[in-house]
């Protein structure tokens, strides 16, 4: 039986999982693809770390350019930036293929790694980049490949989704919820990239490179965190039948007459009666809307050693059969040219918050803005707040859909009036 030899870089929680597979799970490995695995060594900082996973001490190195060099299959899950992008084109080089969790450098620089890959005639090999565990980016490539995309919208952040639904089903405000998360180690001590949505932006890049065979990458996302949503805004979601996520959403929008494609992740209601809303704690959803298949929805966990580990060793079994029957190879580089549009071409619904004095006229002069930035009201809901001798109402408004640029400029136009107080929250809603 043929060997194969795979060097793995990074042995953090996802690392030392698949190398315990690759360890324990060697004789059904090599019944599936047809060449025994050999995992020839891990390239870490430090051999002597503590780990959770009991490797063999001799497999561990600190010299990951040449570890790569005798690797048929190179297995990628340092992250960041670099080392891990020269590594990653240093084994290209030397004629192995790339499996990868790396959805931050795919996003900033995935074109670059793709045609170094097909050039050499290797593949790149990524599904760990997203939702953790769930089988979506094989599905979108594959399965869905005869078929139109026209939206992809998902969960893909385990950390953002708990804390939205600590705070939904217990009340909790956000710093509360983010520190229960950072307590149960679902959320990093700077949870930066997850908060404010810089993870999800790289998944939905990834996400729309693939669903409209396009090269996306960071620039062309627009994002905004769920830093800024309070439990009144949550509160609020809920008496309207709503409930808050953060989404990643590429949509394939008319533009003029021609063609184009939205990435944006940002916080959104979602009616409760959504797929989507019934997603609960650290998991991941992907939601895909075909014109052929229509509606699908792929759930499970999205995160952690194991179910990750999953999905790479998914990718290491099909590279590897590749490899051994003599299949293709490459990275299967998109090969469209849709055009990412701005944020203003986007076409939505807002759910917006305002502070205003209980006085006559303040109604119609909130909806005189309205009508003005031609953006119709689909629902409104007032509270009063009484204090001493004063009172102050709190009105909620849905708009009906209109574009972005047209309800970004109400909201500008509503912020200079002399009656309100102030705008407490802007959120958009999809599926409605």
């Amino acid at each position: 039986m043929k060997t194969l030899k795979v060097a793995l870089l990074g042995c953090g929680n996802v690392g030392s999982q698949v190398a315990r597979i690759l360890l324990d799970d060697a004789e059904d490995l090599a019944s599936r693809t047809g060449a025994r695995l050999e995992l020839t060594g891990i390239a870490v900082r430090n051999p002597d770390a503590p780990r959770d996973t009991d490797l063999p001490r001799n497999l561990f190195t600190t010299d990951a350019e040449k570890l790569v060099e005798g690797a048929d299959i190179v297995i990628e899950l340092m992250g960041g930036m670099e080392p891990a992008r020269t590594l990653m084109l240093h084994a290209i080089g030397h004629g192995a293929s790339v499996v990868t969790g790396n959805k931050a450098l795919l996003a900033a620089d995935g074109a670059t790694l793709f045609e170094k890959a097909d050039a050499a005639g290797v593949r790149l090999a990524y599904e760990a980049a997203v939702a953790g565990a769930i089988p979506i980016l094989r599905p979108i490539r594959d399965s869905l490949s005869g078929d139109r995309i026209t939206k992809v919208m998902g969960i893909v952040n385990g950390t953002t989704n708990y804390i939205l639904d600590a705070m939904d089903s217990t009340g909790a405000q956000f710093a509360d919820a983010l520190a229960d998360a950072q307590r149960l180690g679902y959320a990093e001590a700077d949870p930066t990239a997850d908060v404010e949505g810089h993870d999800a932006a790289s998944k939905g890049a990834i996400l729309a490179s693939l669903a409209f065979h396009t090269n996306f990458d960071l620039a062309n996302v627009s994002c905004e965190g769920i830093s800024s949503v309070t439990a009144d805004d949550i509160a609020a979601a809920k008496d309207a039948g709503f409930v808050i996520k953060l989404l990643a959403i590429a949509e394939k929008l008319d533009n003029d007459g021609e063609p184009g494609v939205s990435v944006r992740v940002h916080p959104t209601l979602l009616p409760r009666t959504h797929p989507l809303a019934a997603v609960h704690g650290a998991f991941n959803a992907v939601f895909v809307e075909a014109e052929n298949a229509g509606e699908l929805m792929f759930y499970g966990q999205g995160a952690g050693g194991a179910p990750t580990a999953s999905a790479v060793m998914g990718d290491v079994v099909s590279t590897a059969r590749r490899l051994v029957l003599g299949g293709p190879l490459g990275a299967e580089t998109p090969t469209g040219s849709v055009p990412a549009l701005p944020f203003a071409k986007v076409t939505t619904s807002y759910s917006i918050g305002l502070q205003v004095t209980d006085q006559p006229g303040v109604l119609a002069a909130v909806a005189q803005v309205f009508a003005e930035h031609g953006v119709s009201i689909e629902t409104m809901r007032q509270t009063i707040h009484a204090d001493g001798t004063a009172s102050s109402a709190e009105l909620r408004f849905v708009t009906h859909r209109a574009s972005e640029a047209a309800l970004a400029a109400t909201v500008e136009a509503i912020k200079g009036l002399d009656i309100i107080n102030s705008v407490t929250s802007v959120l958009r809603v999809e599926g409605v």
